[in-house]
């Protein structure tokens, strides 16, 4: 393989870095332009006009992971059923200009007849292994639909996505909660951990979540703690229904900020994790990119 473009093109966001053969990001570039701002039928035009340049050099690919593949992005892309590994994946990959861009279906999941659906972090889950030699372990996503996915001997056998993201902007700035919460605060460790362990108290995130309120109503915690306070009992919410065993590997993915907050509450649980950001990214998409007889099993 020569250089790849590798892009995480989001609903919101895109980001693109070119890597050498290696895998060694050589530049990288972030814009504004996730697959919403981006009209039908314009999105090969975006594409060249940001990274039409890369693409110049003769043998040059590129590989495209996230929500570009949805149904509202450059092209349908349909999701791989877990269990999945890199090579079923890989095989699953959809050519939008043959031998010249391609992208990442994403992955599938179901629970007692629901689905469940991943688009990026797969690539990131890829790139996570690639970089951290693991085979096996528990690999958590933060974001605004967070990930949990189990994996097995290099397989993703199965996934559960959280909403927690998304309820924690709901609740701090749509709700009764936003008079007396202030949302951009910095993260106060002790506010958030006492969210964290108050989650455990067997009466469920409803009513946990009530007291972000009536905290501030009894003047005890300030605004400045109280968004920290209710994000440790969201996030508490989602590791109360995990069941994580001691010796198992947990490898975080994501920005600083929000993989800090599940570390904490890891900690707390008396579980450590690892923590890896943006690289994860790359990694996967060079992984993917590169043909089965040329990985590491």
């Amino acid at each position: 393989m020569n250089r790849l473009v590798a892009i995480d093109w989001g609903t919101t966001s895109l980001r693109g870095a070119l890597l050498d053969a290696d895998g060694r990001v050589l530049e990288s570039q972030s814009h504004a332009r996730g697959i919403l701002s981006v009209e039908p039928g314009a999105f090969t035009q975006v594409f060249e006009t940001l990274f039409g340049d890369w693409m110049l050099p003769a043998g040059t690919r590129c590989l495209i992971s996230g929500m570009a593949g949805s149904k509202q992005g450059w092209v349908e892309a349909p999701y791989c059923a877990c269990p999945a590994g890199a090579a079923e994946v890989r095989r699953r990959v959809l050519e939008i200009e043959p031998g010249r861009i391609s992208i990442v279906p994403g992955l599938s999941d179901m629970h007692d007849g629901v689905p469940d659906v991943m688009r990026g972090e797969e690539v990131q889950i890829f790139g996570a292994m690639a970089l951290t030699g693991l085979r096996d372990g528990l690999f958590v996503l933060p974001g605004t639909h967070n990930k949990w996915a189990r994996v097995n001997k290099g397989t993703v056998t199965g996934f559960r996505t959280f909403m927690t993201g998304e309820f924690y902007a709901l609740l701090s700035q749509h709700s009764l909660l936003s008079r007396t919460i202030d949302a951009d605060a910095p993260l106060d460790e002790a506010a958030f951990l006492q969210g964290v362990a108050q989650s455990d108290n067997g009466q469920g995130v409803m009513h946990n979540a009530f007291g972000a309120r009536t905290l501030a109503l009894f003047g005890r915690m300030p605004a400045r703690e109280l968004s920290s306070y209710l994000s440790g009992v969201l996030i508490g919410e989602e590791l109360r229904t995990q069941s994580i065993h001691a010796a198992t590997d947990v490898v975080l993915i994501g920005s600083e900020a929000l993989t800090l907050r599940y570390a904490l509450a890891l900690h707390a649980a008396g579980i450590e994790a690892r923590t890896l950001g943006a690289e994860a990214t790359w990694a996967g998409l060079h992984a993917l990119s590169t043909p089965d007889d040329e990985t590491t099993p």
